[in-house]
């Protein structure tokens, strides 16, 4: 589902990472780990399109990114990839409800379908009675569960999670775990799980090391 051949990112004359080659296959649930600063989030971006590498190749269920224009890329990120931002970027205007529904909108999927899949997502991730809510009435450990349920809501083929349990309680955070694993090994998606606690590492199936020089 994932492959990254020769990965390479700078900024200006400062490397973050370079040789960085991997691949997930479908049903993988991957920890990422690593020391703050070496780019773990920014090779998140680079694997979403949002941002460009330098160097090397991302192909994403075959699709190479750097032969894709923005539009494509958008289209890519739209159908086929869930992302759980570390900043959660909830729309501030929209409910609970509307914030993971949108995903299923943008793809234009019938409402009548809509509705019962984000309530039984919202009921997975401990959010029951929440939805018609607005992001400021939430704490901070509840946005982190509504970016989880948005990510997943439309069944991406590839799920890609920075630090989705860093506001999460140790009891909560198992029960988000157990969501993202639910779509890898009972949806057959892939996940890449950016994280710095242990626990959140033991629940995936390997864990890949970034360091500058590549991945071990």
């Amino acid at each position: 589902m994932l492959r990254v051949t020769g990965l390479a990112k700078r900024f200006g004359d400062v490397a973050v990472f370079s040789g960085v080659s991997f691949a997930i296959g479908r049903g993988e649930f991957v920890a990422l780990v690593g020391e703050s600063g070496v780019g773990k989030s920014t090779l998140l971006n680079c694997i979403a399109g949002l941002e460009a590498a330098d160097d090397g190749e991302i192909e994403v269920d075959g699709a190479r990114l750097r032969a894709l224009d923005d539009d494509a890329r958008a289209r890519l990120r739209r159908a086929h990839l869930g992302f759980v931002f570390q900043a959660f970027h909830v729309l501030p205007h929209l409910t609970v409800a509307e914030n993971v529904a949108l995903p299923l909108l943008l793809l234009g999927r019938p409402r009548a379908g809509v509705e019962a899949r984000v309530d039984a997502l919202l009921d997975a991730v401990g959010l029951h009675g929440l939805g018609g809510r607005l992001p400021a009435q939430l704490s901070g450990g509840q946005l982190q569960r509504v970016a989880i349920a948005r990510a997943v809501v439309h069944a991406p083929g590839l799920i890609l999670a920075d630090e989705p349990t860093g506001n999460l309680d140790p009891a909560t955070a198992e029960r988000v775990l157990g969501v993202l694993r639910e779509q890898v090994h009972g949806a057959g998606a892939a996940c890449l799980l950016v994280t710095h606690s242990a626990a959140a590492a033991a629940f995936c199936d390997r864990v890949l090391h970034l360091r500058a020089d590549g991945v071990r």
